[in-house]
Formats: structure tokens, C-alpha cells, sequence
């Protein structure tokens, strides 16, 4: 992409953040790691209490955003075919003859919405992550491509674990970010119930369209990262996995360390991070801010971490303060 093409995109970039800002109060930080993910080309995770604008969030993006937006409630009795679609038999009344027709199911879009992933069984999930993958639905021995961009937000609740299917860490490792959504502070939830219990707001605006996005996807991955940057990124990966050489923490608190995904999904994360902040060069300090959202969910923590009530960002803190960065 041109320097001058880029340079007319990038404000609208900030646009963007200002309109979901209109429609969510606080959580900027979740605002940006929802960004990275869109233009790293990734998936996201949010984690968080009830309650706490999730559904919104996401919904403020696909209608800032000039893209299709599908929201999926996933339930105990979804199947995959619910999800990916399916083949009706249809009748030609003035022939007679019979056809079977695919109907695309709601994974066929840009953004997926999928609202409570871990209260389906694991073969509906295990369906729409294959699908977040490859970008493609294979059905009745035909391959189908997704729509681009395709961006999957998929929400779950930490708290009722009450039946639930806990995703496998090998299909966690599917998501570029895992997004914690924490309780907004005192002024923040002052404004949520002054805002909420009002006359309606205004829409969000439509800020930007596919081919900007697709664009600004392609983007990312020129942003210039220092040979430092990425020494400290493989080094950091690396040492997340017990056994020897590795930093104490990790030997003490993990079973299972991140795999090389981790550090594809950083490198991507921390470009994406610089773009949004309208930079062309990453640096170490988005590093440090995104080494927990990426992460976080692709540490497999021991019994010690548990009785010692270790989460993963605690083990992430560990493992920056471990393996410092020389540049």
C-alpha cells in the first residue's frame, strides 16, 4: 500500500475508537485489544462477569464497521450445522425435479458475534473454530470461502461453570487475544447509568467499510519490528515453557508453555498495536502490553500455581521481569 493511501486511513482509525466510545463507557483498553485483533486479522476472546457491555461492545463495532454482522447465542442444543448451514431439498413445481440447495449459516459474514462459546458441546465448538481457521466451510464435499474480512468475537462468563464445556487449550490457541473485561470504575458506571436509563443515544456511525479494512490488515504486516524486538518476542516464548534453562516461575507454575502460534500471534498483536497508535515501527513497550492478552490463555498452569492462587497474568508479569529485553 501507498504511503498516501495509508496516511488517509489512519485517522480513520482514530474515528473509530471515537465512535465506539460513544456507544461504550470506559474499557478503552478492550477497545484496543478489539482493534489489534481486527487488524491483525486474528480472533478474540472476552472473559468477563455479566453485565459488563460485552455484547454491546461487540455490537457497537459491527455497526461502526460497513460490514456483515451475525450474532450467534450459543446454547446446550446447537449443532454445527446451526452454525455452518446446511443442504435443503428443493422442488422445481414445474419440473418436478428435485435439487438440494446449501444454505449458508451465520458463520457466512464478517464479524461473528458468538455469545457464550463454552455453553455448546465441543463439536459445535470444535466446528466454528476449524471455521476460524481456514476461513473456509467444507459440507457434502464442496469447500466454501468465508467472506473477508472474517473476524470472530466470542464471549464467555469465568463465573457459572454450571454446565459448560471449557474450551481445550489446543482450541484456545485459536484466538490471537484473549480480552479480559473488568467491572468499570465509580465514574464510569455513574455515566453507564446516566446514559442507559435516558432517551436512546444516537447510532453509532459507520466509519469504515471491508476494503479499508482488508487494506490497513495488509498494513500491519509492513510495519517495520526491530530485530531486538523480535529476539526478545522468540526469547519470551521460549522461556514460557518448563524444563531446563527455563526462569523459576515457569518451572514452578506451568505444566505447559506457549506454543510457536504464541509468537506469531505477538509479532502480529504488537504491529497492529503501533498502526492503531498511528506508528510504523513497534516497539518494546507493546510488547509488555500485549504479552499478557496473547498469552494468557496459552499457559497451562501446575497444581503449586493453583494452591498458591498464581493466574496466568501473574506468571506473564513473571516472565517479563525473567527475560529482560537488550536492545
Amino acid at each position: 500500500m501507498s504511503t498516501p493511501d495509508l496516511d488517509s486511513l489512519l485517522p480513520r482509525l482514530q474515528t473509530l475508537r471515537d465512535a465506539l466510545g460513544q456507544a461504550v463507557v470506559g474499557q478503552q483498553q478492550v477497545v484496543e485489544q478489539l482493534l489489534i485483533g481486527l487488524l491483525a486479522g486474528g480472533h478474540c476472546l472476552l472473559e468477563g462477569a455479566p453485565g459488563l457491555g460485552k455484547t454491546l461492545l461487540v455490537r457497537s463495532l459491527g455497526q461502526a464497521l460497513e460490514l456483515q454482522f451475525r450474532r450467534v447465542q450459543f446454547t446446550p442444543d446447537l449443532m454445527p450445522s446451526d452454525i455452518l448451514g446446511t443442504e435443503l431439498l428443493e422442488e422445481d413445481h414445474g419440473t418436478g425435479h428435485r435439487h438440494f440447495r446449501f444454505q449458508p449459516g451465520p458463520v457466512f459474514t464478517n464479524l461473528l458475534l458468538a455469545d457464550e462459546l463454552n455453553r455448546t458441546p465441543p463439536k459445535t465448538q470444535a466446528a466454528l473454530l476449524e471455521a476460524m481457521q481456514e476461513h473456509t466451510v467444507s459440507h457434502a464435499g464442496t469447500t466454501r470461502a468465508l467472506p473477508q474480512p472474517f473476524f470472530v468475537l466470542a464471549t464467555q462468563n469465568p463465573i457459572e461453570q454450571a454446565g459448560t464445556y471449557p474450551l481445550p487449550e489446543a482450541q484456545l490457541d485459536r484466538f490471537l487475544l484473549h480480552v479480559q473485561v473488568d467491572y468499570p470504575s465509580e465514574d464510569e458506571e455513574r455515566r453507564i447509568l446516566e446514559q442507559t436509563t435516558g432517551a436512546p443515544g444516537a447510532a453509532v456511525p459507520q466509519v469504515m467499510d471491508a476494503e479499508a479494512v482488508l487494506a490497513l490488515q495488509a498494513a500491519v504486516r509492513q510495519v517495520h519490528l526491530s530485530a531486538d524486538v523480535l529476539d526478545w518476542i522468540n526469547r519470551l516464548v521460549r522461556a514460557s515453557r518448563p524444563g531446563e534453562g527455563a526462569p523459576a516461575a515457569i518451572n514452578q507454575w506451568v505444566k505447559w508453555g506457549a506454543g510457536p502460534r504464541a509468537g506469531q500471534s505477538l509479532v502480529l498483536a504488537v504491529k497492529a498495536r503501533a498502526l492503531l497508535q498511528g506508528r510504523f515501527a513497534a516497539t518494546r513497550e507493546d510488547v509488555q502490553a500485549l504479552a499478557a492478552p496473547v498469552m494468557r490463555h496459552r499457559l497451562l498452569l501446575s497444581f503449586a500455581a493453583e494452591a498458591e492462587q498464581k493466574r496466568a497474568d501473574d506468571v506473564v508479569a513473571a516472565l517479563l521481569q525473567a527475560v529482560p529485553f537488550h536492545g
